[in-house]
């Protein structure tokens, strides 16, 4: 039973690790604002 408490413990840590990598990126992180021009063929429109 001690390796399972063990386990479950190190699969935890991690899993918080991961999710305060997240929790950080989302917040202290702030993406540069950009215009994005995007060219659509013609064809895309046509019903067939």
């Amino acid at each position: 039973m001690p390796s399972l408490l063990r386990f479950l413990t190190v699969v935890a840590v991690i899993g918080g690790l991961i999710y305060g990598g997240i929790f950080a990126l989302a917040n202290f992180v702030n993406p540069k604002p950009r215009e994005m021009t995007i060219s659509v063929p013609p064809d895309k429109f046509l019903k067939r």
